[in-house]
């Protein structure tokens, strides 16, 4: 399993591969520093210009039938493992 730092650092790749870059993206502090094997991920501030990027690719992204069944099996995933 990859840690919560890998995770954003994957993230923000990602991000910054389309040209958004979120600033102050990092692992929540206070989520970090605990014994909570999931840890928050702090998407943090931005300017108006990169919401208004990162809104634009999310709305290029298909949001059909496999994406959402997709969503659907992560979020029960994650549930079991907080179980």
């Amino acid at each position: 399993m990859r840690t919560t730092e890998e995770i954003v650092e994957s993230l923000r790749a990602a991000l910054e591969s389309v040209g958004v870059v979120l600033p102050s993206l990092c692992v929540d502090p206070v989520t970090g520093a605990g014994d909570e094997p999931f840890a928050l991920v702090d998407l943090g501030r931005c300017n108006v210009r990169t919401a208004e990027q990162l809104t634009e690719l999310l709305r290029a992204v298909p949001a059909g039938d496999a994406l959402r069944a997709r969503v659907r099996k992560a979020n029960r995933e994650r549930r079991r493992l907080q179980s």
